[in-house]
């Protein structure tokens, strides 16, 4: 990914603000820092929330690449000063306090973007992913304080993930998968997945988003889950790919 690519709204040449504070990415030692910050992201992901160790297999898994180039990096980044992750072969890796704060940065960077492009450049939120994507690497801090200025200090970004504040802290939610949710129980959306274009734009059409009520209904889940909507009468069958990109909270 690199800032040449982009286009529209967000190329230099049409909006001075942003050119003004796209600068250089910060380097962590000889290695691209696009790459490397992809790598601690899907750590900070995998991870979760109690941080546990995230084996090689499952992060080549993640960014669709060979295990072998996974284990190479890993050391690499590990062996960087100061470290970004602690590897230990054939059991997994973390991030450290470094590579945590990293991670953490690029998310905010990340988050903040989407909601920008969706809420002021009109982008929908199945659009926005990519787009942050090229561009999370390269904004300077005050850029990222002047987007969070214009729109408020936003707590979430279109598909209802949270935002990382300033400081590094995000907060933590004990959402549930819907595949998982119990029967009859009312629930709300809480954030869904916005890795799968196409299926952002089923759950528009069927009015899924956050904050929407939801509520599954006895049957069968091995295929699909029935559901209503909001204050829906009718039911509506989800596929279980549709249905896990959705997590949810008690209503």
């Amino acid at each position: 990914m690199f800032f040449e690519t982009v286009a529209g709204p967000f190329a230099a040449a049409a909006c001075p603000l942003l050119s003004s504070n796209l600068v250089p990415p910060k380097k962590h030692g000889p290695y691209t820092t696009e790459s490397v910050d992809d790598y601690l992201k899907a750590i900070l992901k995998l991870g979760g929330p109690q941080e546990e160790q995230v084996a090689g297999n499952s992060l080549a898994h993640h960014l669709g690449i060979r295990a072998a180039s996974v284990t190479g990096m890993l050391q690499k980044l590990a062996a960087q000063k100061p470290p970004l992750v602690k590897y230990e072969k054939h059991r997994g890796v973390r991030l450290t306090p470094a590579g945590k704060m990293r991670a953490l940065e690029v998310l905010r960077h990340h988050r903040l973007l989407e909601r920008f492009l969706h809420d002021f450049l009109d982008y929908s939120w199945d659009e926005v992913h990519d787009e942050a994507e090229r561009l999370e690497h390269f904004i300077s801090e005050k850029l990222e304080d002047r987007i969070a200025a214009k729109l408020g200090d936003p707590e979430t970004d279109p598909h209802g993930h949270p935002i990382p504040e300033r400081s590094g802290a995000l907060p933590a939610r004990q959402e549930v998968l819907l595949p998982r949710w119990a029967c009859g129980i009312p629930a709300v959306v809480s954030s869904v997945s916005d890795h799968d274009p196409s299926l952002l734009r089923e759950m528009t059409r069927l009015g899924l988003k956050p904050g929407v009520a939801i509520t599954v209904e006895a049957g069968t889940r091995n295929a699909s889950l029935l559901v209503r909507i909001g204050d829906r009468a009718d039911r509506v069958r989800l596929s279980q790919s549709l249905a896990s990109g959705i997590s949810v909270l008690p209503r």
